[in-house]
């Protein structure tokens, strides 16, 4: 009794492991009406958009060296901490696109 009880529980455990294992389906991929995939849609999108605020950190960037080159005092500006919050906040979007998928 107690070894069929222990093959059964045996089985049992191999079987929840084999379950576990298996990997998520994945969602079927939607198709717009102009024919073309969501997915595909919203990455182009989002490259794009990672393009632009990598141009925009860039501008931020030269600003920011700009502006502690032609300081001879070593405080920064108001305007300096703000954009480099602007960089931060860019490149946190930017990050958070390419990590989504």
């Amino acid at each position: 009794m107690a070894r069929t009880f222990l093959a059964s529980l045996f089985v049992l455990v191999l079987f929840a492991q084999h379950v576990q294992q298996q990997p998520p389906a994945a969602p079927p991929d939607t198709v717009l009406p102009n024919g073309k995939s969501q997915q595909d849609e919203i990455l182009k999108m989002e490259h794009k958009k990672n393009l632009e605020d990598a141009a925009a950190m860039a501008k931020l960037a030269a600003d920011v060296n700009e502006e502690l080159e032609k300081d001879d005092r070593y405080v920064l500006s108001l305007k300096t901490l703000k954009n480099l919050d602007e960089i931060e906040r860019l490149s946190k979007q930017i990050r958070g696109r390419i990590r989504k998928f």
